[in-house]
């Protein structure tokens, strides 16, 4: 997903930022596909839809081409991830703190290549925000809605918050005199550390259901 107002050392970045994120999130549908104890098909086929979910349906909204539709790079990234995700899943440890990782991981990179793009497109920033939102989550809520698991999303989890607070940092930083290579950093780092924070300190949205004691 090269975009075409940027210079082309910063090209090179953002290319790499969307193979990162998606070689993330591959293996995040990989290890929920194997906890969910899936076949060869069911695993690739939830690495796929987790990795390019939440960016075709952003490129869709926008009327952008749908990028690994055309660079057949981004198949081979999913399928390669998904096959070492496969060979080292007894490396990867505990299955969940490394899901919990490359979807932290996934997010970030998504969330930033999302406010990039409706940048291109000369969205407000306000609509950029949302489009990088969305980059980094819808993939994540086609992969739990398959896997037939309530979306991290539509719970009180801070996860979507996280990413909307990356994007406002990024429209932030635009404003001083920094590279954007530094502000790229500092937005991902943003949406991680919130990420990390939130699941450290048990932080959680206000919910209108009250808890019943057990």
């Amino acid at each position: 997903m090269i975009l075409s107002f940027v210079s082309p050392p910063e090209v090179e970045l953002f290319l790499i930022i969307d193979i990162l994120g998606t070689i993330a999130f591959a293996v995040s549908g990989a290890l929920t596909a194997m906890k969910k104890q899936m076949d060869l098909f069911g695993i690739f086929i939830i690495a796929f839809v987790t990795s390019v979910g939440g960016g075709t349906l952003r490129d869709v909204l926008i009327d952008a081409n749908i990028t690994w539709m055309r660079d057949l790079t981004f198949v081979y990234v999913i399928i390669g991830a998904t096959i070492l995700s496969i060979i080292f899943r007894k490396k990867l440890g505990y299955v969940r703190r490394s899901l919990f990782l490359f979807d932290t991981i996934g997010i970030a990179l998504y969330t930033v290549v999302g406010v990039q793009k409706g940048i291109a497109a000369d969205f407000p920033p306000l609509i950029c925000i949302a489009l990088g939102t969305m980059s980094a989550c819808f993939g994540g809520v086609i992969r739990d809605i398959l896997c037939n698991e309530i979306p991290v999303i539509f719970r009180k989890n801070i996860y979507a918050t996280a990413c909307i607070l990356g994007g406002l940092v990024y429209f932030l930083l635009i404003r001083m005199n920094i590279s954007s290579n530094l502000i790229v950093i500092i937005s991902g780092s943003v949406v991680i550390t919130v990420r990390l924070l939130a699941v450290t300190f048990n932080w959680s949205l206000p919910s209108i259901y009250k808890t019943k004691d057990t």
